[in-house]
């Protein structure tokens, strides 16, 4: 199937490591341009060095805090301006402290809504300018918790069901400009996040990591995590001209994990 990415600009949120960086190999293997971002400039110096040989697009990158309305202002600013346009975005951001109701604080909240909700507004809303000009895709970045909440995760289930709500509003406002947006959900995607998660769960009940990781497979029908690349060339597809009548929607990448209809 020919997605037909080849001289497109993809814009990708917190694309240094995991999920966003899969995704922004997979885009460039079809190739399309990519426009990375992270806090860390050396580190996304480094991947853009590595990724420069994958498939016929060209890479950048620009040193981004998501949490900061001016950073991306100046990334969307950037993205335009090394490539020209701008036909596809990709909402990303890491994910927030884990924890029970009653161990948050007014500034946990704050800025799990700031990183993990706020952020995707403020670039949408940069970018949509762009993606006016010759229609595009947004896809946003969210949890199987949207469909099943995870227990010690309460900002992360309260912020990612947000991000469903938004997308299917903006789906229905941004229809006559010729925008798809959609959310993709990940499960138990083999990131460092997901190790993190694993081993704060590990200590919590006193094992060893590994052994949580053992339980949680058994608890997956396909008993493995998914590989980032797995994950990534889902996303490709709904952010390709493959997908051209799909849009409002959200789309569970999880193995089966997530057992609610």
């Amino acid at each position: 199937m020919d997605f037909n990415l080849k001289g497109k600009t993809a814009l990708i949120a917190a694309s240094s490591q995991g999920l966003g960086l899969a995704i922004a190999e997979q885009l460039l293997k079809e190739g399309a341009n990519v426009m990375l971002s992270g806090r860390v400039e050396e580190k996304l110096r480094e991947k853009a060095v590595q990724l420069e040989s994958i498939g016929s697009g060209k890479v950048s990158y620009q040193t981004t805090d998501i949490t900061k309305k001016e950073d991306i202002q100046q990334l969307v600013a950037k993205t335009a301006e090394t490539f020209g346009r701008i036909d596809i975005l990709v909402n990303n951001a890491g994910g927030p402290p884990a924890g029970s109701f009653e161990t948050m604080t007014d500034d946990d909240w704050q800025n799990s809504f700031e990183l993990n909700l706020l952020s995707y507004i403020r670039m949408i809303r940069e970018a949509l300018p762009h993606l006016k000009q010759q229609g595009g895709k947004i896809l946003n970045i969210a949890s199987s918790s949207i469909k099943e909440p995870i227990p010690g995760l309460i900002l992360s289930n309260t912020f990612r069901t947000g991000i469903v709500g938004l997308t299917k509003t903006l789906a229905q406002e941004f229809a006559s400009y010729n925008i798809l947006v959609n959310t993709i959900a990940p499960g138990r995607i083999a990131t460092d996040r997901v190790k993190h998660l694993d081993q704060v769960n590990a200590d919590k009940i006193g094992i060893e990591r590994e052994e949580v990781e053992s339980r949680v497979k058994e608890t997956i029908p396909l008993k493995r995590y998914g590989e980032p690349e797995e994950f990534a060339k889902v996303a490709s597809f709904l952010v390709s001209d493959a997908n051209s009548y799909m849009t409002g929607s959200s789309f569970l990448v999880d193995g089966g994990m997530v057992k609610s209809i």
